[in-house]
């Protein structure tokens, strides 16, 4: 059986990498991974055996000649597009990196797959048929919810920062070349990601590292921003999925269930400190917490409606977030004390 080339963008990123760990083992697949090695990337995420079918390829998606490239030397037949700017604070100061790599490179990479699969609109190449491309988005997209429903597929794009209206606009452009081009895309759209290997600028890991440093642990607002979060294997398994099964031209949500408030988060992570790495003198970790000037635009409550990916493609997440951030503490204490 002839084995599936697939390219991942953004596989030294954080779940980027979990992927590609998570599918290194399967014998059927080739594994191409193109990252620039941004700040957020490093390739010490990625753990894969000698025996895995792996090549790494430094490049920026908004290079064209080096897309092109990689297509031509691997004959890529599917696209995992996880590359992308991600964090709302550095899209408020900095938005121009978000425009040019959500936006221009994810068109770099739909024209490119385009004429490498495709003759012409509805048209495959031979050999082609079966090529796919994923791209992976964000519940962001959606905006912001009150204190009641979910997001669905059919929800209203209403984006609130220059991050998500990078993402939604790159959402757009997939959609434009299925219904233009007949190309063969598939969109998921997850809630907030946790796990190993996360950046430490994210929420979690800051908490976590400000904690064990005995370092306020800044907290926006009032604690009370609500976000749906989802065990990063969790989300790998159901891209594997999507990519497998999923219909053409569809969009997928992706969300744990498990709405917490930020201060909640917080809490928990502190009370699990307290337990496995106690301070001195019978205090809380839970001292530490201090609340800081909200974010413009904060978005209140992100919740996913998981239901269509459930029903269509049987997939279910696992982890509950009390379970998945027990992991999680103990993968970064491992990180920030060795």
């Amino acid at each position: 059986m002839s084995k599936k080339t697939i390219l991942v963008t953004g596989g030294a990123g954080f779940i980027g990498s979990n992927y590609i760990n998570y599918k290194s083992n399967a014998r059927d697949v080739k594994l191409i991974n193109l990252d620039c090695l941004t700040y957020a990337a490093n390739l010490d995420n990625i753990e894969v055996n000698n025996s895995s079918d792996y090549h790494f390829v430094e490049g920026n998606i908004c290079d064209v000649k080096i897309v092109e490239k990689i297509f031509a030397d691997y004959n890529i037949d599917s696209v995992i597009h996880f590359a992308a700017e991600s964090h709302v604070d550095n899209s408020i100061h900095n938005p121009d990196t978000f425009i040019q790599t959500n936006i221009v490179g994810t068109f770099n990479l739909l024209q490119t797959a385009y004429r490498n699969w495709m003759s012409a609109p509805n048209v495959f190449k031979k050999g082609k048929e079966n090529s796919r491309f994923l791209h992976i988005s964000t519940d962001e997209v959606y905006g912001t919810l009150g204190e009641e429903g979910l997001f669905t597929e059919q929800t209203s794009y209403a984006p609130n920062s220059p991050y998500s209206a990078s993402k939604a606009s790159s959402d757009f452009l997939v959609r434009s070349y299925f219904h233009t081009y007949g190309l063969p895309v598939i969109t998921t759209n997850c809630s907030n990601n946790y796990g190993s290997r996360q950046h430490d600028e994210k929420l979690i890991p800051t908490i976590i590292r400000k904690a064990i440093n005995k370092e306020s642990i800044p907290i926006y607002g009032d604690g009370k921003n609500i976000r749906d979060w989802l065990y990063v294997l969790d989300h790998c398994k159901g891209i594997d999925l999507v990519l497998a099964k999923g219909r053409l031209g569809e969009t997928y949500n992706i969300g744990g269930k498990n709405e917490r408030e930020n201060i909640y988060i917080a809490n928990v992570i502190c009370e699990i400190l307290d337990k496995i790495q106690p301070l001195d003198e019978q205090k809380s970790y839970k001292d530490l917490i201090t609340f800081v000037t909200d974010r413009p635009g904060h978005d209140f409550r992100y919740a996913i409606d998981a239901s269509k990916i459930e029903n269509e493609l049987g997939w279910m997440a696992v982890e509950n977030f009390e379970t998945g951030i027990e992991k999680t503490v103990a993968w970064y204490l491992q990180k920030y004390t060795n």
